[in-house]
């Protein structure tokens, strides 16, 4: 991470760029630098390893590059151009002489305001608009990949590995970010759930259900412009990505949940079943929002290790946590 600081710094000067970037803003995520230029966004990989997902050396971070601009064409293929080398002689310059010492993705910058998040804020998002996104998520999965290796990720077996990562890791959130009776309690009602109905995850895969899906499907990853464009589709580990379509269409709901829009998350559904005459998605609703949920406040969690967050946003990153955890909860009990 200090040979990054060294690459962020320079990022933060609009010479690092090919055309004058004009005043640079920096986003953070667990596991992004996000740069956005007057017309461009620069994405450049942290390099950490949370073990289910590995950025540690130069080479993986620009394979996984190259693998999410691959992805991310799929539903955005006017935003996602292409991956770009900082190289480093006297100074540091995307696509410079000299070494190359780190990779960046380069998209097309959309305004900020027209983020699906922003826009349900300030009561923006129709029922209109939500029918189009699940127009355009039933399609997506109606045409996303699927084989024998990926319907293997909609076995018991798998999912049970995923949800068995996420109680490990976050274990040492216990009573900072997850009460021990809600831990205790979601643990409980999901392997109780996986028990009860082995016969439907069974039933899904033969269905063609498990699919190379998004990953990410939430209203952060969401411009909604002229055109809808969902980004940000997970590359760093296929395991998160090739899933029932189900989880997909949970994590946007959810979300919708947790921004006090229950109305929008069910519109949602309603119209994804009608495009999709998926009849067995309602009943894996519960389980794959809990999933979800609990991820989410997993993933803040991490936020509590990451030296490049300062204490206030280490307090924002708490609250935030609760939250989702809170919400993991509330639809373990309908399980």
């Amino acid at each position: 991470m200090q040979d990054q600081k060294e690459v962020v710094d320079a990022l933060l000067k609009p010479e690092t760029y090919p055309q004058n970037g004009g005043k640079i803003e920096l986003i953070q995520t667990h596991i992004s630098f996000v740069f956005l230029t007057k017309k461009y966004v620069y994405k450049v990989k942290k390099a950490v390893n949370f073990g289910f997902l590995d950025f540690s050396t130069l080479e993986k971070r620009c394979a996984f590059c190259e693998k999410e601009l691959e992805l991310n064409r799929r539903l955005c293929p006017q935003i996602y151009l292409e991956v770009v080398p900082i190289n480093k002689s006297s100074k540091i310059k995307i696509k410079g002489p000299g070494e190359t010492v780190e990779y960046a993705l380069k998209m097309k910058r959309l305004p900020q305001e027209r983020i699906m998040t922003v826009l349900l804020k300030k009561n923006k998002v129709d029922k209109k608009t939500i029918d189009k996104i699940a127009e355009i998520v039933a399609e997506f999965h109606s045409k996303a990949q699927t084989n024998s290796e990926i319907s293997q990720f909609g076995s018991l077996k798998i999912i049970k590995t995923n949800w068995d990562e996420n109680f490990a890791q976050t274990t040492k959130y216990i009573d900072q970010t997850i009460p021990q009776a809600d831990f205790q309690f979601v643990q409980t009602k999901i392997n109780d759930f996986m028990v009860r109905n082995k016969v439907l995850f069974e039933i899904r895969i033969v269905e063609k259900r498990i699919r190379d899906c998004h990953g990410d499907l939430h209203s952060g990853n969401i411009f909604i412009t002229e055109k809808i464009c969902i980004f940000d589709a997970i590359e760093f580990n296929d395991r998160f990505r090739y899933s029932d379509v189900a989880a997909d269409v949970a994590f946007l709901a959810m979300d919708l949940d947790f921004q006090q829009r229950p109305d929008l998350a069910n519109h949602f559904i309603e119209r994804y079943l009608t495009y999709s005459k998926d009849q067995q998605l309602p009943e894996l609703l519960p389980f794959y929002k809990c999933y979800r949920a609990y991820v989410r406040g997993k993933v803040i969690s991490f936020r509590l290790d990451d030296q490049n967050i300062n204490a206030q946003e280490k307090v924002s990153a708490i609250i935030e946590a609760k939250a989702y955890f809170k919400l993991a909860a509330e639809y373990a009990k309908n399980l």
